[in-house]
């Protein structure tokens, strides 16, 4: 008599197995991110459920066309394919050390001693088992409808109709019920971390910064994203010791969901408060469309705030509690109606004044702020009185300018590092300042995009289930693996699974930007008064942690 894990195993799809352990074995090879046994038990367990499910498929389509079968005991079979794949899965979990060190080194982190294979293995099996019952309850409920339908309606319609029910009614539990109640569990858990209240965060004293008593926004409304946001920075004190000059202390104004209801009285109340600062006086302002959570990226402002000498003013709005890799995925163009407000109100009012009497304008964004922000407006409306430039980091790959730029680059340029037309209005940088290049020469609008080539937010793509993207052909960017390859659906599952991490990496790397980049970019954007001596010296400063 059979045991019952014997007669389970010949149960399965001969197919399914085979493919399931092809598609764990290469979930296993690097991506962009390097991963712990949790993450990588989680891919290859998805990975493994999505090549049986191929193989169901594959083998359900040749029963359908007809073709020749296999005639004998398929039992044999089963268990070879069930013994050959085990073997796979052990040689390749043998290598997986070294694939990830293969990142880990590019990155200069310290090397892994091991995979942690039978822990991986461990993980990977219970969502294995967990994906495989739920498709158990899909196929169940798929046979009782279509019986049901065949008892009135000719057989192969009944299928049809069987097959669209269960589709609907798994869509519906995800979509409707789980999806939204996951969703729902996420916004009310950021909410509760962004109303916290930080005790050594205190209000602000001065009655020119927002939140004070003198402010028009409540420091409770800002949240705790902003809160930090208007209490962090540089002081004019630090600025001026580092250029040796007096220097202006930054305006940052910035404007919670809490603080008003609607968005465009968000973006009302930032411009009064704005306006009462003297924020339209300053050299410099900036229109930032935070991230999902609410959070500006202080790489990003210190930088720009030490280059003009404090002479800076910065507006923001805050429009969800999500991660942005979460909005990104759900919803994303989640808060452009927020960064579209907000650009309306402060750039209606700027192009009321002076053209010798305002500061210049510039938009930036990091992430999911960078796609808002590049939606925050149309070109063709500013042609007349321009903005003078952007600076978008961590563009999220559903940016649609920015993949038009990206296909749009000259021929024999990296998709990771493109060249756009002469260079006068849209350049694109990393870890290595690519911004200078000959015969080059910036126009009146000036737009950086920022983007790190092991950065998945940026270079995701769902098409990589069936090709092969274009950054990753022929030359890889200096911070992704040699050894990463292209395999029909497991790329694209690697990188879904390296935007959910990205921000876990190394700063420098992922979806974590340096201020050292970001000095790069904002001297071609902004165009500073500042020497190669003293660029090199202000990075300096911000890698040992001297700025603030």
């Amino acid at each position: 008599m059979k045991s019952s894990p014997h007669r389970l195993l010949l149960s399965l799809s001969s197919t399914g197995l085979a493919l399931a352990a092809i598609f764990f074995a290469l979930s296993l090879t690097p991506s962009l991110m390097p991963r712990s046994y949790v993450i990588q038990g989680a891919l290859s367990g998805v990975c493994a459920s999505a090549g049986y499910l191929l193989g169901i498929a594959l083998a359900w389509l040749w029963r359908y066309l007809e073709l020749p079968l296999r005639r004998g005991p398929g039992d044999n079979v089963r268990l070879t394919i069930a013994f050959i794949g085990l073997l796979v899965a052990i040689g390749f979990l043998w290598r997986a050390e070294d694939w990830q060190n293969s990142i880990r080194e590019l990155w200069h982190m310290t090397p892994v001693d091991s995979a942690e294979p039978i822990k991986l293995a461990g993980v990977a099996a219970a969502i294995f088992v967990t994906l495989f019952l739920l498709g158990t309850l899909f196929r169940s409920i798929f046979i009782w409808f279509s019986t049901m339908f065949s008892k009135r309606i000719p057989h192969r319609l009944a299928v049809v109709f069987g097959l669209t029910i269960a589709c609907l009614l798994f869509w519906s539990i995800g979509q409707g019920i789980l999806l939204r109640a996951a969703l729902h569990l996420a916004d009310s858990s950021f909410q509760a971390a962004d109303a916290r209240i930080d005790e050594d965060i205190p209000a602000p004293l001065a009655m020119d910064k927002t939140g004070s008593a003198q402010s028009l926004v409540s420091w409770r409304g800002l949240g705790r994203r902003g809160r930090h946001f208007i209490a962090s920075g540089p002081s004019a004190a630090s600025i001026g010791e580092f250029w040796q000059a007096s220097a202006e202390e930054p305006i940052r104004v910035y404007v919670g969901l809490n603080n008003v209801k609607t968005v465009e009285q968000r973006a009302k109340l930032a411009l009064r408060e704005l306006q009462r600062q003297g924020g339209f006086d300053r050299s410099l302002l900036v229109i930032i469309v935070p991230t999902g959570t609410g959070w500006v990226d202080p790489a990003a402002m210190d930088t720009l705030e030490y280059l003009h000498r404090g002479n800076v003013a910065s507006v923001a709005l805050q429009y969800s509690y999500l991660s942005s890799w979460l909005s990104i995925l759900v919803e994303p163009e989640y808060g452009a109606e927020s960064a579209r407000a907000l650009f309306r109100e402060i750039y209606g009012y700027w192009t009321t004044l002076p053209h010798d009497r305002r500061p210049k304008l510039y938009l930036h964004g990091l992430s999911l702020g960078a796609l808002n922000s590049q939606l925050s407006t149309d070109l063709l409306d500013v042609v007349g009185d321009p903005y003078q430039g952007a600076l978008w980091s961590g563009p999220p790959y559903q940016s649609e300018m920015w993949r038009t730029v990206t296909e749009g680059r000259l021929p024999g340029s990296p998709a990771w590092l493109p060249r756009f037309r002469d260079g006068s209005i849209i350049r694109f940088t990393n870890q290595d300042n690519a911004l200078n290049f000959p015969g080059a020469k910036w126009g009146a609008m000036r737009i950086v995009y920022l983007q790190y080539a092991s950065d998945a937010v940026t270079f995701f793509e769902p098409q990589s289930f069936y090709r092969e993207p274009a950054w990753m052909k022929r030359k890889r960017g200096p911070d992704v693996s040699p050894r990463l390859r292209w395999v029909p659906v497991v790329t694209m599952l690697q990188l879904l699974f390296d935007m959910a991490i990205a921000t876990t990496s190394p700063i420098g790397y992922g979806h974590v930007y340096a201020p050292e980049h970001y000095i790069d970019a904002w001297v071609a954007v902004t165009a500073p008064v500042i020497s190669a001596n003293q660029v090199h010296e202000l990075k300096e400063r911000f890698s040992r942690g001297e700025a603030n």
